[in-house]
């Protein structure tokens, strides 16, 4: 797969060229399969899955204009034929992961069995906000600086961990001092990022999208 890890979605033209880029061609002429699915683990989380797939959340993923654009919902995926919804998936130009719950959202990741077609999806635009940036990483780490655990594993397909929100007006625990905290609890390289910025991934070459600010803690 290639990648586009966000923060906040795709918040800026710099962030909006480096999909057109991986997609190949134009949004106009590109499909996509939305997953809300890690919404659900919050208080009102139906509504902010709504709000994800109407295109009324902060964080832009739907409205950009897709050609097509269909709901993937991993908590159905397991009592449903796989051949009603792995076509599907084949098939499409792009993987729209929504932001929430990171831990929820690995869990049915696996669950549903769509963790193990990522190896096999190769020309697939993965696009993820937030926690659907955050669950492929090896770790999801802690604000507090509290060290990770097995139960913080996620899907490792990239080696980095995220901080995401870094510096927003309405989340007081996104200081770049934070940020620090976080990365001192994983055992890998983190990228603390804002919502104007994003991680570009392409056959193993990593690099970052912004109009915002960022920083790289390496280990």
């Amino acid at each position: 797969m290639k990648l586009l890890l966000t923060s906040g979605g795709v918040t800026n033209a710099s962030i909006h060229e480096a999909l057109i880029d991986l997609l190949g061609k134009p949004i106009a002429e590109s499909t996509a399969l939305i997953i809300p699915t890690a919404s659900y683990a919050y208080p009102g989380g139906a509504y902010g899955a709504w709000r994800i797939i109407s295109g009324r959340a902060a964080s832009p993923l739907c409205e950009l204009g897709w050609k097509s654009l269909g709901v993937l919902e991993l908590t159905a995926l397991p009592s449903i034929d796989e051949a009603n919804w792995i076509p599907m998936v084949n098939e499409t130009d792009a993987l729209l992961v929504g932001g929430g719950d990171p831990t929820y959202l690995c869990h049915w990741m696996r669950q549903s069995g769509l963790a193990d077609l990522f190896s096999s999806l190769r020309d697939l635009v993965y696009v993820g906000v937030s926690a659907g940036s955050l669950v492929l990483g090896p770790y999801v780490g802690h604000v507090d600086g509290k060290a990770t655990t097995d139960g913080d594993r996620m899907l490792g397909l990239v080696d980095f961990s995220m901080f995401p929100h870094l510096d927003h007006v309405d989340m007081p625990d996104r200081s770049m001092a934070s940020a620090e905290k976080w990365a001192a609890s994983v055992s890998v390289a983190t990228y603390a990022t804002d919502d104007q910025t994003a991680i570009r991934v392409t056959d193993g070459t990593v690099d970052v999208v912004s109009e915002g600010h960022w920083k790289h803690f390496t280990r």
